[in-house]
């Protein structure tokens, strides 16, 4: 704390009156509201300084192109904490959370939401032009180590905490053949790597992009697919379409689109997340016991019922292992006292 302080008060000669925690979700970094006479900043502290150094690299490649980020005011000397714009309370998802649950959004809810996809591929296609990945953590790029971890991550973190019986190999082999699959992909394309309402602020009416540390070289189908498919705001099969049609017609001015084909890739590419995904929704959840993120398991149950209604036929044991999931699982898991409401 005592760095934010330092940096608040050589930014605005005063010290703060208050330096508030700001509610945790599933990071380990910290950020505060500092307030007072010097005016209203957010301070972060962060856990590792290679993450701090890409958000800060990404934040200004943000700025350069014209994208609302926030301004960074000041950086400590050890590069762990930092000061940046505050862009008030107007986070998109808490925006939208009252009519999540029956889908009753408002046209100025619906505003934002078709605002915000049809900037995505400016973000996407602006960041990545002439950026050095090097910077990026916790790599370069969406490659075959990293769709590793997120298949992992969706085994070890959540389908082995639920007990269901499964063939590892069998398994293993459709792996395989995802990722190569996934890791199809061209051009030198920013993936935000987290695009969803939590990670998006509505000030003045307009879109800004906060927590963008995890992006890297990828797929822009990645960032599409994290946003409508988000088990948090749970779109209606109407919207998500409408949004990607948002998405589309943006995507058009930055490169060529074959309709077709960009489908057939975006849904594979939207199993890989939806499998990264739940196991956060294990780790997070089942492990930490974060309630926030336990709410979230049957609704992305549901989203596997939905994709895979349509098999995927290069990877059968994971669709049948999926629809068993969705189906079959009662909500009890491996770990004592642990029981997920389904």
């Amino acid at each position: 704390m005592q760095r934010l302080i330092s940096l608040y008060r050589d930014r605005s000669g005063e010290m703060p009156e208050r330096c508030d925690l700001l509610p945790l979700s599933g990071s380990a970094r910290k950020y505060y509201r500092l307030s007072g006479s010097g005016g209203t900043v957010i301070g972060c502290i962060g856990t590792n300084p290679a993450e701090n150094r890409a958000f800060l690299a990404l934040d200004a490649q943000f700025r350069a192109n014209g994208l609302h980020a926030p301004e960074v005011y000041g950086v400590s000397a050890d590069g762990m904490a930092y000061l940046q714009e505050d862009l008030g309370g107007g986070q998109l998802f808490e925006l939208l959370k009252p009519a999540v649950p029956d889908g009753s959004f408002s046209p100025e809810q619906l505003d934002w939401l078709h605002d915000t996809l049809s900037l995505l591929p400016a973000v996407q296609f602006k960041v990545g032009a002439g950026f050095d990945w090097s910077v990026c953590f916790p790599d370069r790029e969406f490659n075959a180590r990293m769709v590793d971890f997120d298949l992992n991550y969706f085994k070890y973190d959540f389908l082995k905490l639920t007990g269901l019986e499964f063939n590892e190999i069998r398994l293993q082999d459709d792996f395989d053949r995802l990722r190569a699959d996934a890791l199809d992909f061209e051009g030198d394309t920013f993936m935000y790597r987290d695009f969803q309402a939590r990670n998006v602020m509505i000030k003045d009416g307009e879109p800004c992009f906060i927590d963008f540390q995890g992006g890297r070289r990828g797929p822009v189908e990645y960032d599409l697919a994290s946003f409508v498919w988000n088990a948090g705001t749970h779109f209606s099969a109407p919207l998500r379409r409408e949004l990607e049609a948002d998405y589309l017609r943006a995507l058009d001015a930055f490169r060529p689109v074959d309709t077709e084909a960009f489908y057939r890739r975006y849904r594979l590419i939207t199993l890989v997340r939806l499998l990264q995904e739940t196991g956060a929704y294990g780790f997070r959840g089942l492990v930490e016991r974060k309630q926030l993120f336990l709410d979230c398991i049957p609704t992305v149950l549901g989203c596997f019922r939905e994709l895979t209604a349509e098999p995927f036929p290069r990877y059968p044991y994971l669709t049948e292992l999926l629809q068993r999931l969705a189906t079959e699982w009662d909500g009890r898991t491996i770990l004592p006292g642990m029981e997920v409401a389904l």
